[in-house]
This record gives C-alpha cells, sequence and structure tokens, in this order.
C-alpha cells in the first residue's frame, strides 16, 4: 500500500486532503507541528512534523514512505513577516526536504501557488507557458522553492492552483462571503471580470491524480476550476447558498471601493475588481477532470456554514 508524508495535515487544504486521501485507500502519514489536531483514522499515521524555521532531520517522517505531498509553508500575509521568514520555510525547508527525501520516495509534490507564476490581476487567461512574474515576496520564494525541487534531482510534480474555497475557508473568499451575509443590495451587479478559483474538492482530486501519473512526473500545473467564474456571479452563489436573493445592483467602482475600506478589506479592491483567468487544459491533457464548478462549489459551501437570513 502506497504511504504518503503529508506536511501541514492541520492547515485549510491539509485538513481535507489527509482523510480523502485515506479513504482513497492510501495509508497517509500525516504531518503537523500539533499532532494531536490531526483527525484520526483508517490508513492515517498521526506525526509531528520538523519546525521549518531551522534545518530539520526528516529521516522518521520518511521511513517507509513511497509519496511525499508538500502542503507546509507560509500563507500570503504581505507585510506580516520578514523576507527572510518566507525564505527560510517556503524554499530552503522545500529543498530540504528534498534532498533528504531522494532516492527514497517515487514522487514529490509541491503545493506552490498561482502567485508564483503572476500578480493579482491579468489582462489575458494565464498559462504554463508564461514567464513566471510573481509580484510580492510570497510569490517568490514559492517560485524558488520549485525551481530548487526540480534542481535536486528527485521525480516531482508542481501545482500552482487558484484561490482555493471551502469550508473553513480564508482570506479574499472568506471576506466577500462576510460582505454576502450582510442583508443590504450589495453593487457588484456590474463586476463583470472574471476571476478562477479552485475547489478543495477538484483540488484533492488533482493531488490524487498525479500522484498515480507517470505523465505528471517533472512537470508543472496550474489547477483551477474549469470555468472562471464572475464577482457578480461569485458574490450571487454567495447568497443563494445563504437561501437569499442576489439583491445586486450596478454602482460606480467607487462605491464598491468604500464598501470595501468599510469592512476594513480596501487592500483587496485588485483581487476583486481584477481579472484573473487561469487556463488549466495542461494537467486536463493528462485525464484530470475537475467535477465541480465554481458556481455550485461556493453554493454547496455557503450552505454548510450558513446561519439563519436576517
Amino acid at each position: 500500500m502506497t504511504r504518503i508524508l503529508v506536511t501541514g495535515a492541520t492547515g485549510f487544504i491539509g485538513q481535507s486532503l489527509v482523510p480523502a486521501l485515506a479513504g482513497k485507500g492510501f495509508t497517509v502519514r500525516a504531518a503537523a507541528r500539533d499532532p494531536s489536531r490531526i483527525a484520526r483514522g483508517p490508513n492515517i499515521e498521526p506525526v509531528a512534523m520538523p519546525d521549518l524555521a531551522r534545518p530539520a532531520d526528516w529521516t522518521a517522517a520518511l521511513d517507509e514512505v513511497s509519496h511525499v505531498v508538500h502542503l507546509a509553508g507560509i500563507a500570503h500575509a504581505p507585510g506580516a513577516l520578514p523576507d527572510d521568514v518566507y525564505t527560510r520555510i517556503n524554499s530552503d525547508a522545500v529543498a530540504e526536504l528534498a534532498s533528504q527525501a531522494k532516492g527514497r520516495i517515487g514522487r514529490f509534490v509541491l503545493m506552490s501557488s498561482v502567485r508564483a507564476q503572476a500578480g493579482l490581476s491579468s489582462e489575458t487567461a494565464i498559462t504554463e507557458a508564461d514567464t513566471p512574474e510573481p509580484t510580492e515576496i510570497y510569490g517568490r520564494t514559492k517560485l524558488e522553492a520549485e525551481r530548487r525541487l526540480a534542481a535536486s534531482g528527485i521525480d516531482f510534480t508542481v501545482l500552482r492552483p487558484a484561490v482555493v474555497y471551502g469550508p473553513g475557508v480564508k482570506g479574499n473568499i472568506a471576506a466577500l462571503a462576510t460582505i454576502a451575509r450582510t442583508p443590504m443590495p450589495l453593487p457588484f451587479g456590474g463586476l463583470a471580470n472574471r476571476r478562477s478559483l479552485l475547489s478543495i474538492d477538484n483540488l484533492i482530486s488533482a493531488v490524487a491524480h498525479v500522484l498515480q501519473s507517470k505523465d505528471t512526473c517533472n512537470e508543472t500545473y496550474l489547477v483551477a476550476d474549469a470555468t472562471p467564474i464572475s464577482v457578480a456571479d461569485l458574490v450571487s452563489a454567495m447568497r443563494e447558498g445563504l437561501g437569499r436573493p442576489p439583491h445586486l445592483v450596478k454602482m460606480p467602482q467607487g462605491a464598491i471601493r468604500r464598501l470595501m475600506k468599510s469592512f476594513g478589506r480596501e487592500a483587496d479592491w485588485e483581487r476583486v475588481c481584477g481579472a484573473f483567468e487561469i487556463d488549466p487544459s495542461k494537467l486536463m491533457a493528462t485525464g484530470w477532470r475537475p467535477e465541480i464548478e465554481s458556481r455550485d462549489g461556493i453554493v454547496r459551501m455557503m450552505r454548510s456554514s450558513a446561519r439563519p437570513a436576517s
């Protein structure tokens, strides 16, 4: 039976990925700083993960492991941490783990980010053929991790997911969900700019696919739901999941900026109002299919966390 080391097992992605892989018949060695937080279940082996802020010995964690899925790292948090901390945890730690895993495992799957390739918005659909142009330290350290992994000589697959959504999501999707929960009409009706998202379930299926596919060895893939969604449709889907009508009106973008400022999210203006489409066809050509469309996934996510409508 394949034994997979999953680092960052208690993070947003890890807490869904670990039981899903275990349910598919893999033995999952789930590594986290606090293994007591790892959900117990058949085929799940909780272990303590080393502190990535300093050089670590992965010998015990790698014992009898056939694959690694590396999720652990610092999430995108502009200005929250010094650049050298991002470099240490998001780049150096990846190179160290790859070096120690070389010759012991069949595949190293790195969870990178679309931010390793592009900034907050793009006028054209992004593909893997585009020259990577990360715009801040998070993306730059993710890209450096990819390069160091490729240089290690280990068999690898890099996944660059779009913004991932699902139960317990944080960041921009959570901020929009907070706004969608308000009873007032919202001025998003005119926002036709389309952005690519990624259902946590689609991401899980992508990880399972590349773990078992020889065709994905030593390749880098963008991962997204099949069809981008407009911001207006995104907020409408959130309200549908809450059991409410859309109540979207068309207003000048200045009004939208003021609304976001009132929620303390003015810095996310470009993330909401810019276009950002990802073309996932390279991974789809290997046989992976994103089964969940963004609108349906957002409705489902909101229903799972819905409070009584105001």
